[in-house]
């Protein structure tokens, strides 16, 4: 996505009064076309995040219907509630963190939608080490114009995204109260700080000149900001929370807790599949950039090469195609396509998706039967296992025929750095994507352990007993204990 960066230019030209689209004070009047492009754009903006935003619908869709029904009214109220939690935080904190610094062409520029300026500037680092930016808190004050409201839709849709993803994995044992801290953290503090360092313009955008790394971390639409941040963090929360009663026997071998509902979570996939087209196409950021058309068509590459895939593996592997992998399959085919949609050919989407299929369930088996953590729906395998493989993805098959030039990378002559992965013979930016996914597997994740694991102590100390449901509740069903209402009230013998 973050082309931000590429053109990016945190604070460059200085521009003058702005209305719906700013023009430059005291210079010749811009091009009505490309002002006309720069509204299209803008628009096109808002449209994508209205596909992220429903995309809501189809996560509380699968992780319902991959859980069971004792559960499924506390299960898709933590999905409904996370968009409104998530939301506020980055409102009031965590969108100055992450964007304070971003701004995306100049007038003159027909592939921009207007952000000429940034809302502010460094909060913790400066140039090429930049780790937090300020600026437009609680989207007020000055430079609060129409194209920087839009962008901060665009950028809350995501972020609900790395919300959302943990409440499959803790799913059916964790406490209502304490799900909603989680919401609050993650949008004001968890993602701006990937998202600050990276699509924010900060240090991992800008090791191409630091560390001579291709033209620096790239990530499309998120298979790491987003996607792999909020695997690692359903990770930390699922072994802080440890696994649902009953999954494991007495020598640690798992047990299957069927899902209630299978056609629900298959129709929640088909949603996230249509959602996604706003997901990573909409990252042009203009719909006057026809690589649009590139975007759309290798994440819908991906998805079907990772569902047909993942049907023949678990069918291998098992004897049977089970439906739930064949969403996962797809869910994985997508979730690997973000980073690299935009710089790669259909063949390489078609392979990337393929790997994503076998990867998903291998990462199941080995995250419930070698590492015995419990996820109900599969989160961290889809989301973490094939999000770190989307990041490198963009090291492997970039091809240089889009991108070049990313996050303002120039050569020492001052030329665009070709955005080109190993199939072209650049390693650089396999090191540069390697290092990305480095950081999330460790810095991110140890942030996300030590908050579930810091919660969990703390109530406990109070003596509100952990994040974790009571036994009782979780036998019972967490509907009636904790949201005092079942999701099927017609079947519950009185």
């Amino acid at each position: 996505m973050r082309k931000r960066a590429l053109r990016i230019t945190l604070g460059l030209f200085g521009v003058g009064a702005i209305t719906l689209i700013p023009s430059v004070a005291h210079a010749q009047e811009p091009d009505p076309v490309i002002v006309l492009g720069q509204q299209i754009n803008l628009l096109w903006i808002i449209i994508g995040a209205a596909l992220v935003v429903f995309m809501q619908a189809g996560f509380a869709l699968v992780e319902t219907g991959f859980c069971r029904a004792k559960h499924a009214a506390h299960v898709v109220s933590t999905n409904f509630a996370i968009f409104g939690l998530g939301f506020v935080g980055f409102f009031f904190v965590g969108f100055p963190l992450a964007f304070g610094g971003f701004s995306y062409g100049t007038a003159t520029d027909s592939w921009s939608f207007g952000l000429f300026e940034p809302v502010g500037g460094n909060l913790i680092g400066s140039g090429n080490w930049t780790f937090l930016w300020q600026g437009g808190w609680a989207l007020s004050g000055d430079g609060i114009t129409a194209p920087l409201i839009g962008f901060f839709l665009y950028m809350v849709a995501f972020m609900d995204t790395v919300a959302t993803i943990p409440t499959g994995a803790m799913a059916e044992r964790w406490k209502w109260g304490s799900f909603v801290i989680w919401g609050l953290f993650c949008g004001a503090i968890y993602y701006p700080l990937f998202a600050a360092w990276t699509w924010g313009g900060g240090w991992l955008s800008k090791t191409w000149d630091t560390m001579g790394l291709g033209v620096g971390y790239v990530d499309f639409a998120g298979s790491g900001v987003v996607h792999c941040v909020g695997g690692v963090a359903a990770l930390a929360g699922a072994l802080v929370l440890g696994p649902r009663i009953g999954k494991f026997d007495k020598d640690g071998n798992p047990r299957a807790l069927p899902g209630h509902h299978i056609p629900m979570a298959m129709l929640g996939t088909f949603i996230l599949l249509f959602g996604w087209f706003g997901f990573n196409a909409a990252s042009t950021f203009a719909a006057t950039d026809v690589q649009f058309a590139v975007v759309a068509t290798n994440t819908a590459i991906a998805g079907a090469f990772g569902a047909v895939v993942a049907m023949l593996w678990i069918t291998f592997r098992t004897g049977k195609p089970d439906p739930g992998m064949m969403a996962n399959g797809m869910l994985a085919g997508l979730v690997a396509i973000t980073a690299p949609c935009a710089f790669i050919a259909p063949w390489a989407a078609a392979v990337i998706g393929c790997i994503a299929g076998v990867l998903v369930i291998e990462a199941v088996f080995i995250v419930e039967r070698k590492l015995k953590v419990d996820d109900p729906v599969g989160a961290i395998a889809v989301h973490g296992v094939n999000g770190f493989f989307g990041v490198l993805a963009v090291g492997i098959f970039a091809n240089g025929s889009y991108g070049n030039g990313w996050n303002g990378a120039v050569d020492d002559e001052g030329n665009p750095i070709p955005l080109k992965g190993v199939i072209k013979g650049e390693w650089g930016q396999l090191g540069a994507q390697a290092l990305g996914g480095l950081v999330i597997v460790t810095v991110i994740f140890g942030i996300a352990y030590s908050f579930f694991k810091i919660h969990d102590m703390i109530s406990k100390s109070s003596g509100k007993g952990g994040i974790r449901s009571k036994e009782e509740d979780e036998v019972v069903g967490l509907d009636i204990p904790e949201m005092g209402v079942h999701a099927y009230p017609e079947f519950v013998q009185s």
